[in-house]
């Protein structure tokens, strides 16, 4: 849950007139109300040059619906995620992997640019982990700059573009159907983080320098709606916006930011966790000191994760539990069989001080199913990996 922000010039009071000079016969501003959960959820209000409803053209939508090729799956895997393709196109370069109900999980690899359309994602908040490049994020709410290892939250029904600085651009990104939530845990009845949260609202990368395009024209807009993208032609520049306050809108957090909760013996998963949603969490494994009891075993103990489906994507460093893990794999340790360390990792993380692994978790409360493009990334073997030469 981000803070309180506004940016621009916005009127004393909500829901009354704005008009664009002092004039009484000057034209108005048009607000908008852009929230979630009906009127329930959080909100901003925006306030448009022009009306924010003037379509001139609807296009044929074309169906970008993930295909899947593993509906159920009991089978360990690793996806050699750095094996896809760069591409110029940053819609085209997004790679669904894995799919449920809740939420779809994917790698992409835009190459350096500026997009010439706009994106609407009109059915989910979006994650966007930055693992390779720099850049920032436009939108009507301002500007958002991201580096590696910054986290970007984008609310559904966010218009906006990225601008990339790099041409060796990474992303680990996921799709929402719930939102995207920093954890209850952390929050007090007023909904500040409190002291033992491993970040705080300091943290929080921001939107700014607003721009505001006072522009008519064509400008196309792809919005993605039940799995198709609907090419929707605008009348006026989609960031006309003059201003605007609340608590909805894109924001970030670096994985560097994160930090970790340690403590004599080995702490769960949940210590880690960075967002939660109705569907899913996310937690960040960052460096950080080993436990310290006397006996203590650094590597996780084996988990029987009954309840759900664990994603991990790795980033940099060694992580300690696995064996032959590279920046850009994804391991998925599907529920309903064990996992744990692989051979030789649970005794010689004993006497280790510290780890520099970075990691990224994903934890589903509903199975995943595989797409076509994961399957051309499995390694095959990952399954056997456990057994003791």
């Amino acid at each position: 849950m981000p803070i309180y922000h506004r940016l621009g010039n916005i009127p004393p009071k909500r829901h009354t007139q704005f008009r664009k000079s002092s004039e009484s016969d000057a034209g108005l501003y048009y607000e908008e109300v852009f929230g979630t959960i009906g009127f329930d959820g959080m909100s901003s209000l925006l306030y448009h040059t022009w009306r924010p409803t003037q379509v001139k053209a609807i296009a044929e939508p074309y169906d970008v619906t993930p295909k899947i090729v593993v509906a159920n799956n009991l089978t360990m895997r690793k996806l050699v995620g750095f094996e896809i393709q760069p591409a110029d196109d940053y819609l085209e370069s997004r790679i669904p992997l894995l799919v449920n109900r809740d939420v779809v999980i994917g790698l992409a690899a835009p190459v350096k640019g500026v997009m010439s359309y706009f994106y609407k994602n009109a059915d989910c908040d979006e994650l966007l982990f930055i693992h390779h490049g720099k850049g920032k994020l436009r939108t009507f709410f301002g500007n958002l700059p991201f580096e590696s290892g910054d986290y970007i939250v984008i609310p559904r029904g966010v218009i906006y573009q990225i601008e990339f600085d790099t041409d060796d651009n990474r992303i680990f990104y996921l799709e929402s159907h719930s939102p995207i939530y920093t954890p209850k845990r952390y929050r007090n009845h007023f909904g500040q983080l409190m002291e033992q949260a491993p970040y705080c609202e300091r943290d929080y990368i921001l939107p700014q320098n607003l721009e505001t395009f006072d522009e008519k024209g064509d400008f196309l807009i792809k919005i993605k709606k039940q799995n198709f993208i609907h090419p929707v032609t605008y009348a006026s520049h989609p960031f006309d916006v003059i201003g605007w306050d609340g608590y909805n809108y894109p924001w970030g957090i670096s994985i560097h930011n994160f930090e970790p909760i340690t403590g004599r013996i080995h702490q769960p998963p949940p210590v880690h966790q960075t967002f939660q949603t109705d569907g899913f969490v996310v937690c960040s494994f960052c460096p950080r000191m080993y436990d310290y009891h006397p006996l203590a075993i650094p590597a996780p103990y084996n988990h029987s994760n009954i309840d759900s489906d664990e994603v991990l994507y790795y980033v940099d460093g060694d992580f300690m539990s696995r064996n032959d893990i590279a920046q850009g794999h994804i391991t998925l340790h599907p529920g309903g069989i064990p996992h744990g360390p692989h051979p030789g990792a649970y005794e010689r993380s004993i006497g280790k001080k510290e780890t520099h692994e970075l990691a990224v978790m994903v934890d589903t409360f509903r199975p995943l199913m595989l797409t076509e493009a994961a399957m051309k990334l499995d390694d095959g073997r990952y399954y056997k990996s456990w057994l003791e030469e």
